[in-house]
Formats: structure tokens, sequence, C-alpha cells
């Protein structure tokens, strides 16, 4: 009988141990990828448990405990398990993170539960190509501030490394202060993601770039591979001393991205109305959809 006391924090140790088994069973969507599981532990709590050969993972955050489906063989018995686990210790959404399949798949051996689309966490996938070129008339606005950008900023783009790491965690301290991330709880967990993926992203195997502007880094992003033909954008920021610095990493980053990969996951929108239209202008490819189980 699966239980709470069967799940342990996830750590930075555990890396091998997750990169061995999301190879035999690949992610589509960031959320259960190792490096943000790390990188977010201090804000989500994140434990998972192992069970017949299916890793089950969790989150809590403020008090409120959230389930993923087991990741693994299809196994009716251990799905139903996890449900009821799920809702004895879960909140108003004791299962989160479901992909089409899976939904089908509980639907087909729980077919009372009352599972729905969950939109604010569907994930932008982009063609790679797409967003290094900004070509024809979909793009054309966004070409025009890069362009700009080009023209008034004497800038360069570097890898990002043990060299110039602290440089990066300067930039980073410019970005809070901008931002405001003090007087911002989200903004606040997320610098500390961020510093945690800067501090330890060779032990994460994770990639980077920046941009100089006028010496002094105006950008950066961190990426890494998310499955066979998609790779992952975890975290791009800029700073507003030069317009369009925002195209310019991202175009810089899809350019190095398009060598290997099809497609760029650019994460969710958080049903933030303003970040939603933003990523709906470099017309994604397609969504990565989720549901989830919902009391009733």
């Amino acid at each position: 009988m699966l239980s709470a006391d069967d799940f342990v924090p996830v750590t930075l140790d555990d890396r091998t141990f997750f990169k061995q088994h999301y190879a035999k069973y690949p992610q589509t969507h960031s959320d259960n990828t190792f490096t943000n599981m790390v990188c977010w532990n201090h804000f989500a709590h994140y434990r998972y448990a192992v069970v017949n050969g299916s890793v089950i993972l969790s989150s809590t955050i403020d008090a409120k405990t959230r389930f993923r489906p087991p990741i693994g063989p299809r196994d009716p018995d251990l799905c139903k398990t996890l449900i009821q686990l799920a809702f004895h210790e879960g909140d108003e959404e004791p299962v989160v993170l479901i992909d089409p399949d899976t939904c089908s798949w509980i639907r087909s051996i729980c077919p009372n539960l009352s599972i729905v689309s969950d939109r604010n966490t569907f994930e932008y996938v982009y063609k790679a190509r797409d967003l290094a070129d900004l070509s024809g008339g979909n793009y054309l606005s966004m070409r025009r501030q890069l362009n700009k950008f080009k023209r008034k900023c004497a800038y360069s783009v570097e890898s990002i490394t043990a060299e110039n790491r602290e440089e990066v965690k300067y930039f980073l301290i410019k970005w809070c202060e901008w931002k405001g991330c003090e007087g911002e709880p989200v903004l606040a967990h997320e610098k500390d993601a961020i510093f945690y993926a800067v501090d330890h992203y060779i032990d994460l195997g994770i990639s980077g770039l920046l941009i100089r502007v006028d010496d002094n880094i105006g950008a950066i992003s961190l990426f890494e591979p998310l499955n066979a033909d998609t790779a992952l954008v975890h975290f791009e920021k800029g700073l507003p001393d030069c317009e369009g610095i925002y195209k310019a990493i991202n175009s810089e980053t899809a350019s190095v991205l398009s060598h290997d990969f099809t497609y760029i996951n650019r994460e969710s929108d958080l049903g933030i109305p303003g970040l939603r239209e933003s990523k709906m202008r470099y017309h994604p490819h397609h969504m990565v959809e989720v549901y989830s189980i919902k009391r009733q």
C-alpha cells in the first residue's frame, strides 16, 4: 500500500537516477525535470517514491500537496492506489500535470473521476528555426525590434562558464533590483531558483548564453535537453538598458539550440495575461497539454 512515508525529498544527488529513468520515459513538461525540481525545491518541496519501476512525484506549496501520475509502465493498481493517497493527502487538485494519453488511460480505469484541462500550465513549444530566424510575416515586428537592437547596441554573445559565472550572478542581482524581487514573493523564489541553477550548472548539466552590451552583461538564458527532439529554456532574463535585448537573447539561444533540436519548450504562462500574449506572439508550433483531477 502506497503511503506518504514512501516519499523522500529530491536532492542533487538523485540526478543520475532521474537521468536514467527519464531516458526510458522521456518527459515533455518542464515541471517534472530534475533541474526544475532541485532549483525550485526551496519553494515546492519536491518528493518522490519508486514503486514497481515507476516514479511518483509530489510537491508541497503553502501546505498544499499535489501528486503527479506514475512515470513508468502502465500499472492500473498502482495508479488507483496513488489516486487514493492523493485524495487523502492532497488539496482540491490532488493529481496534476497529467498528459493527454495518461488522462485517457486514467479515465478508462477510473471513469467517475473529474478530470479537467489546466490551461494555465500548458507549455509553449516552438520550432527552433522559427525563433532563430524570425522569418516571414508573423515575425515582422519582432524582426524590426531585433534589427533595431543590433543597430543601436554594441553587443557580443558568450557561453556561461566558470570564468564569467560571478558576473552572471552580479547581473542577476541587478535584474532583481530592477524587478523588485524582494517585494514580490514569486520573483523572490525565482531569484533563488536562478541562483541555484547558476551555482550548480555543471552538476545539473545545463548550459547558458549571455549577451554583453558595452562589456556589461545585459541578458542571459539557461537551457538543457528535454527529450530527443526538444530543448527546454528554464530561464531567460534581461535588463532594460538596450531596447530589444529580450528578442536578441531569445534569437541567439534558439540559433544555438537549432543545431541539435527541432523544437524549444519555453514553459507555461501561469495564467498571467501579459505573459500569455507575449508567448502567443511567437506563434507556438504546439502546446504541451496537461490535465488535473479535481475533487467533486
